[in-house]
């Protein structure tokens, strides 16, 4: 994922090295996805979750993670502190000092922000992204897109569980897996049920929820016509009808009382 880094001045000075010029790692080997029958594999619910914790170990050890001295880390700890365990989900949190303007959260609870988007967004606006991804790990679409993801890549070829528990990924595999999650996108239904998660989130967290529908616009700025800017729209680069879930949030928001911030 290739994107636009916007440079807000007094955040980068706290960077690393990797900050500069690093993206998120994935392999980039060509999916073979559609070009072979998928065998049939049968994964629980528990053994999703276990491929999902190697992912996100994989993901954490091939991608700068913020050290907790960081001024990112230590931003997304102050607004995510109390959230650990929110609405029956164990949820963890680290930044990833990349350029990316992006963020995602896993079916294990992980969730990861990019230092791209932590810095083209205010803190309330950050909340919005979290809160929407929390909403897909708790209406399962991640676990039933890592799922897909699995069996579309990592496990095209029937590898499956043995004894019991889930086989353990090669290197090669996982590479894979990280390029078919990249790619997966969601439905319609599934982003609109996200979005509202998200604005509640923002409301139970007592946040003006208008920031979901202002997060929405600062990405959709990002993916104007501008090739660059088209690259710094990877977190709704596969969400639809963007212009449509701003004025659905915005509604809301009116229709609940609440004031648009200056």
């Amino acid at each position: 994922m290739k994107l636009l880094r916007l440079g807000i001045t007094g955040i980068f000075a706290f960077g690393t090295f990797f900050y500069a010029g690093a993206q998120i790692k994935l392999n980039k080997k060509a999916l073979e996805s559609g070009s072979k029958a998928v065998k049939a594999v049968t994964l629980s619910d528990a053994e999703v979750i276990a491929y999902t914790k190697e992912y996100i170990q994989w993901m954490d050890e091939n991608n700068p993670v913020a050290p907790p001295e960081d001024v990112l880390a230590q931003r997304l700890e102050k607004l995510t502190a109390g959230l650990n365990s929110y609405d029956g989900l164990d949820l963890n949190f680290k930044v990833y000092l990349v350029r990316d303007i992006n963020a995602f959260a896993c079916a294990d609870g992980s969730v990861r922000v990019c230092a791209g988007l932590m810095d083209n967004m205010s803190d309330e606006e950050v909340l919005g992204v979290i809160g929407h991804e929390i909403g897909h790990v708790k209406n399962t679409d991640s676990k039933d897109a890592f799922r897909t993801a699995l069996l579309t890549s990592a496990l095209k070829d029937g590898v499956s569980s043995q004894g019991g528990a889930a086989a353990t990924l090669s290197d090669s595999q996982l590479g894979d897996l990280s390029e078919a999650v990249a790619n997966s996108a969601f439905s319609r239904k599934q982003e609109s049920k996200a979005d509202e998660y998200g604005y509640k989130f923002l409301k139970d967290n007592d946040v003006n929820p208008w920031y979901m529908a202002m997060a929405f616009e600062k990405l959709l700025a990002t993916s104007g016509d501008n090739t660059e800017k088209k690259k710094g729209a990877q977190l709704f680069s596969s969400h639809p009808d963007t212009e449509k879930r701003i004025k659905a949030s915005a509604q809301k928001a009116e229709k609940d009382g609440f004031k648009r911030p200056e």
